[in-house]
């Protein structure tokens, strides 16, 4: 956390250039898309099994189901909505709660997708529910940004041409009610993906996209009285195990409901700058679940 990184003049300016520029809903996956994509993806129904029983023990507990469903019409489930879905699809016929690999193996995992692309959803269940727009800092662009930049240089002394072609400056506007629900940062980075902001400087052919951000650096441009604050749910923890964010049908990662039980929360103070970083010094994992709430 670095206080005054940016001046009052400086938050001020960026917040007219996004105002100027206009800003839009910020989106998660597009409905229309999702099953679509999902076809793209060559995966059996026993690696999709696999994929989600994180214990190996040949169960499907909610929480483990819970982990992978944050895609699709972009809403946010919980416990009692993936309830709700296995009824739809008549998952879970003794209505334990838990799918074994023979219940599986019975379902049409297109229903899933359907079901998921049926539901309505309002604004406050979205994964994301925030406006946002993009800010060139490149040749060419406002001088303040481009000092903007060169500050951000020294402060993560990473070489010249990597912070030139990271993405451009995400500006985000949260009402009152919004939220941006725990995720990492960057995304996952598999054979079929290519890395969204340099894929055409790469000549990177791949199905998919994903965003890949070797640290982040987090400006707040405005004093908020209330909320506002970005969340570091396992902040300082020896071990990280995703299950354990989810607890007794509490859910860490849920801003709206769970934002004050987070390890670490940083409160906005115009012109502070938040400085982390995305993978473990490995460089084999994602190190970093934040999320940021209003």
């Amino acid at each position: 956390e670095i206080p005054d990184f940016l001046t009052e003049e400086e938050c001020k300016l960026i917040v007219h250039l996004a105002q100027l520029k206009g800003l839009q809903k910020s989106q998660i996956l597009p409905t229309d898309d999702y099953e679509e994509a999902m076809e793209m993806i060559e995966i059996s129904q026993m690696d999709i099994f696999n994929l989600l029983d994180h214990n190996q023990d040949g169960q499907l507990q909610l929480k483990e189901v819970l982990t992978h469903t944050r895609l699709g019409n972009g809403r946010w489930m919980t416990p009692e909505n993936i309830r709700e879905m296995y009824a739809a699809v008549k998952a879970d016929p003794d209505g334990n709660g838990v799918l074994s690999l023979e219940e599986f193996k019975q379902l049409n995992i297109r229903d899933f997708h359907k079901y998921m692309g049926s539901q309505k959803v309002k604004m406050s269940d979205l994964v994301r529910n925030s406006q946002h727009t993009w800010l060139y800092q490149g040749e060419g662009a406002h001088q303040v940004m481009r000092a903007i930049r060169q500050r951000v240089m020294r402060l993560t002394r990473l070489p010249p041409e990597i912070v030139e072609h990271s993405e451009p400056l995400q500006v985000v506007r949260y009402d009152q009610g919004g939220h941006y629900h725990a995720h990492m940062d960057s995304g996952p980075v598999f054979p079929e993906t290519a890395c969204s902001h340099t894929k055409l400087v790469a000549n990177e052919s791949a199905p998919f996209e994903t965003s890949c951000r070797y640290v982040t650096v987090l400006f707040y441009l405005n004093n908020v009285t209330g909320g506002g604050e970005t969340v570091f749910p396992i902040a300082d923890n020896r071990t990280y195990e995703e299950m354990s964010l989810i607890q007794n049908d509490v859910d860490l990662r849920d801003t709206r409901k769970n934002c004050d039980k987070g390890n670490l929360r940083v409160k906005p103070q115009q012109g502070t700058a938040v400085f982390w970083y995305n993978y473990l010094s490995d460089g084999e994992g994602r190190g970093s679940f934040q999320d940021s709430a209003l």
